[in-house]
């Protein structure tokens, strides 16, 4: 049976469009796809929940913390041991930084322990400058735990009320719907009330929105045989989400007010099927975009994990250029000086993929010829 590739080539666009937003790119295209792509990522995740997992939690579990606690805890450890390096090499300093002027510094041995500690304890205390999109990783373990917690809560007070085990609709439909509208509504009270989840780093509105987010995508999974992608409605996503994106923009911003909370579902969810729909129609035509789009969608995680320290790449190049000061390569996420007026967010981008799906991709092909030889 030929494997359904269509949420891979989504998950391959989503990536791309996280490492464009990464990369100081025009103001109307980082507001326009702020809108949906993350929310993209938890969409797609819960599309592949299954209801098995109610009456066996420990496998759902220990998957999640395989694919997300593992690699998070690896690769922050990583990072943190060559932090210092990269001072010592020049890729980080204390004089360049992010766009709001703030800048890292080295880090005392008392606190690499304590960011060590956060990261085993809370999934925090990562390096902002080299690991800044790690935040996903515990957001979309504690959202698709919680979302498993409160399907399961559900289903018993389904038993409770009705006296009875759910029917499959009730299953596929009433108490997900239940649990993402729980969701919302805990996310709407924690924006409106500015309250904080102590024990999540962030504050948990990310983590409370994955709920509903990765509910979503559980549902359009259910309910997918009904859905038929057509340009027209392609289109009509499109400037749902342009409307959002130039009159009420929001995103996934950890800091989001309750209008922003507001304002984020709607376009979030239409760009969304935008995009499964654009998927759709590159998955009907096989050749080098589709093919490469699978296999980006179904390597995130080298992205995720590399395309900052890949950046800098494009950082060398455009100090040549501009004939900046070598400190500046230290910005981050990439140089600001004359972003608003040049393109190489385009070469940012092309870095920020390429080189850790290239070096992926070698990496299996000498993997797979040393098992040949073996």
């Amino acid at each position: 049976m030929k494997r359904d590739t269509v949420i891979s080539i989504c998950k391959g666009i989503a990536i791309i469009l996280m490492v464009i937003g990464h990369a100081d790119c025009p103001r109307d295209i980082s507001v326009f796809l702020y809108e949906f792509h993350m929310p993209l990522f938890f969409m797609a995740a819960g599309y592949f929940f299954s209801l098995r997992y109610l009456n066996d939690e420990a496998t759902f579990i220990k998957k999640r913390l395989r694919g997300l606690y593992v690699p998070f805890l690896k690769w922050s450890v990583f990072f943190l041991i060559i932090h210092n390096w990269m001072f010592s090499l020049g890729i980080l300093n204390e004089r360049y930084g992010n766009w709001t002027g703030g800048v890292t510094h080295p880090y005392t041995w008392h606190q690499a322990q304590q960011r060590l500690w956060n990261m085993v304890s809370a999934m925090g205390g990562y390096d902002e400058f080299l690991c800044g999109a790690f935040w996903f990783f515990r957001g979309l373990l504690v959202a698709s735990i919680l979302y498993l917690v409160f399907f399961k809560l559900g289903v018993a007070a389904w038993r409770r009320v009705g006296r009875q085990a759910p029917s499959d609709r009730a299953l596929t439909l009433w108490i997900p719907l239940g649990v993402c509208l729980v969701a919302l509504i805990l996310a709407g009270w924690k924006c409106a009330a500015n309250l904080k989840v102590i024990t999540l780093v962030q504050g948990g509105y990310r983590d409370i929105m994955g709920i509903f987010f990765f509910g979503v995508g559980f549902l359009f999974r259910q309910r997918r045989q009904y859905y038929k992608p057509h340009w027209y409605t392609t289109l009509l996503f499109f400037g749902i989400v342009w409307f959002f994106s130039q009159y009420a923009k929001a995103n996934m911003d950890w800091k989001s007010t309750f209008n922003q909370f507001l304002s984020l579902p709607i376009p979030a969810i239409c760009g969304c099927l935008m995009t499964y729909n654009i998927a759709s129609w590159i998955d009907r035509h096989d050749g080098i975009p589709r093919r490469l789009l699978v296999y980006v969608g179904d390597h995130t995680l080298p992205v995720f994990v590399f395309h900052i320290i890949s950046y800098k790449v494009v950082s060398v190049v455009k100090i040549l250029y501009y004939h900046l000061e070598w400190e500046q390569i230290g910005c981050h996420m990439v140089i600001h000086d004359h972003a608003a007026d040049d393109c190489f967010w385009i070469l940012y981008t092309i870095a920020g993929v390429g080189i850790p799906v290239a070096v992926n991709y070698a990496y299996e092909r000498l993997v797979a010829a040393c098992r040949r030889s073996a």
